[in-house]
């Protein structure tokens, strides 16, 4: 703790993103095995499922985080976004088909749209540009971390002889536990009484951040959606039991990597490790498209991608923290987040209906593709100006 020398802001909303995605990431990698073989659902539904919810987070995001400008407590929006998430989340266990599973998910991503900005707002002001980067990398890597503990939690109540509905339901318990955390550890200074904010216009920012929104767009739809990557690996030869496992190796990865990452963006500057970030992701999703049934495959493209996708998180919201506008970093925050989203629905049921039409290995290409494009139109939009 002395070492990485971070305010108590980082220290709590780590605490409680672990949490919260030890409570998510009981039930995300089982949900479209779930879906699939208990519901009847189809690969396009899945993507319906997780681009809507995605969309509807990411509009949230961008509502939230004016709020947060405007004088809305952001505490109070933390604290009411992730009671909502843990509230709604466990009662997929008693889903009788997937359109209450679409319900129940829209519920989960409404709790991440009220929360995400204000909270990534509190992040980028609780230190300096000089220290942002590891910041945010921390958070990501506690994210992780929880990533990695949920599906363990949920391989041991599946070895113990439960059902994945009471694995869905047991997640309510670290729920409640990051509210109290969450209510008792975090302080935020007092805010200015609400006041009109400034229209933010689209030309008066800052160059990189208008090409990070902008190639981000583009990146969310070639993102593939983790439900996708875990029937990728599904039907790839791996059974349900052992997909908690890879999920939470692959966020062990992703912890491992995430705060070095923020480190080095910190050193190096944020474009060089996000551009070897988005292109290391694009040459892995080609890869991927090709492989068929092959485990020890599946294993390690699926551990690569989880560090590729991980080494730009840190960067990216560190950008935007460092050129957004004092008075508009909440609602820059949510214009990201909002780019990030809101293109991941036609992303999510494009990518399903190329699977579902024309196969795994065309539904790759074209996420491989659309990456490759989403970088350069970055690099080509900040070169006039370089980052730090």
């Amino acid at each position: 703790m002395r070492r990485l020398n971070l305010p108590r802001t980082a220290w709590v909303l780590g605490l409680v993103s672990l949490l919260n995605d030890t409570a998510s990431e009981m039930i995300m990698p089982l949900l479209p095995v779930f879906l699939v073989a208990t519901l009847g659902a189809a690969p396009a539904v899945i993507g319906l499922i997780e681009g809507l919810a995605e969309a509807t987070a990411s509009v949230l995001k961008l509502v939230s985080g004016r709020l947060a400008d405007c004088g809305v407590s952001r505490r109070r929006l933390v604290l009411g976004g992730y009671a909502t998430s843990n509230l709604a989340r466990p009662l997929i266990a008693l889903a009788g088909a997937w359109p209450v599973v679409l319900l129940l998910r829209f519920g989960d991503r409404v709790g991440k749209g009220l929360r995400t900005s204000p909270r990534d707002a509190l992040l980028a002001a609780s230190v300096g540009a000089q220290r942002r980067g590891t910041v945010f990398g921390f958070h990501r890597a506690m994210d992780h971390g929880g990533a990695m503990l949920g599906p363990l939690l949920a391989f041991g109540l599946l070895q113990a002889g439960l059902d994945m509905r009471a694995v869905f339901a047991a997640s309510l318990l670290p729920g409640l536990v990051l509210l109290l955390v969450l209510g008792f550890g975090l302080r935020e200074a007092p805010s200015a009484p609400l006041a009109p904010v400034p229209a933010l216009r689209w030309g008066a920012l800052d160059r990189r951040v208008r090409g990070l929104i902008g190639a981000a767009g583009l990146l969310a739809v070639a993102t593939v959606p983790d439900a996708f990557l875990v029937l990728w690996a599904f039907q790839g030869g791996l059974e349900v039991l052992w997909l908690p496992l890879l999920w939470a190796a692959a966020h062990a990865v992703r912890a491992a990597v995430s705060l070095p990452a923020g480190y080095l963006a910190d050193r190096v500057g944020r474009a060089p490790v996000m551009t070897a970030g988005w292109l290391a992701r694009a040459g892995l999703l080609a890869i991927m498209g090709t492989v068929y049934g092959d485990r020890l495959q599946v294993w390690a493209l699926f551990l690569l991608y989880a560090g590729a996708t991980a080494a730009t998180e840190g960067a990216e919201r560190a950008l935007i923290g460092d050129h957004a506008p004092a008075a508009h970093k909440g609602t820059a925050f949510g214009l990201y987040h909002l780019s990030v989203g809101l293109l991941a629905l036609p992303g999510a049921v494009l990518f399903g209906a190329l699977w579902q039409g024309l196969g795994q290995t065309t539904a790759f290409n074209a996420a491989a593709a659309l990456t490759l494009l989403g970088a350069t139109a970055f690099l080509r939009i900040t070169r006039v100006a370089p980052t730090r």
